[in-house]
């Protein structure tokens, strides 16, 4: 819903939200810890990559939990502020990727396609218990935005340890942690952009308030 039409975003003040965002919260946790293990075991950028997404979304969880219910000002900022991060980590992954591609090593394919699987089962289990809260003000939606790439990320870790299977190339490896790092920064602008529309709205509210008042 919008603003503009006289209706209030959502703004994740309900027990079945935060109970949701918590359950998201871990699974992310726990998928953070595995496939980042997993990806030095297997020399695999893409699960790395895809790793690193799960530790940042654990964390921009945390911060959506933290201010929830608090001013549209207070959201936007930690909004903003989740969007540097995947800023941050996009930027990570597109440096570390592009000095593996003069290491010249095939990751292991079996690996990758396996924690891949498992992965997506967490992630779509993510978006089934986040499907209904997809709208709502950039709080909100960051936290949809950041599921919805985990479940298209893990399908690209799938199918590009099919192709390093098939091909014995490190290049889908590679190729897939720089479309992940491009997905992550598209969010980081959406994300942002959002939060800034709400923030300046914000202010405007409360600078006609202040008026209103006077």
């Amino acid at each position: 819903m919008s603003e503009c039409c006289g209706q209030k975003s959502f703004d994740g003040t309900s027990r079945a939200y935060r109970r949701a965002l918590v359950a998201v919260t871990a699974i992310n946790a726990i998928m953070f810890v595995t496939e980042l293990s997993a990806g030095y075991v297997a020399n695999s950028q893409a699960l790395k990559a895809d790793a690193l997404d799960f530790g940042g979304d654990a964390a921009t969880y945390t911060i959506s939990l933290a201010v929830i219910g608090m001013s549209v000002s207070v959201r936007s900022i930690a909004s903003i502020m989740k969007a540097g991060l995947l800023a941050i980590i996009a930027s990570f992954i597109l440096i570390s990727t592009l000095v593996r591609v003069f290491a010249d090593q095939a990751p292991e394919a079996m690996t990758m396609s396996v924690i891949g699987v498992l992965a997506l089962a967490a992630n779509l289990s993510s978006v089934l218990i986040l499907l209904q809260w997809r709208s709502g003000d950039s709080n909100v939606r960051s936290v949809w935005l950041c599921s919805r790439n985990d479940a298209i990320g893990n399908v690209a870790v799938i199918v590009a340890g099919g192709l390093v299977a098939l091909t014995g190339s490190f290049w889908p490896d590679l190729l897939v942690a720089f479309a992940l790092a491009g997905l992550f920064l598209k969010s980081s602008l959406a994300i942002s952009s959002q939060a800034l529309s709400e923030l300046a709205g914000a202010r405007r509210r409360n600078v006609s308030e202040a008026k209103a008042s006077s």
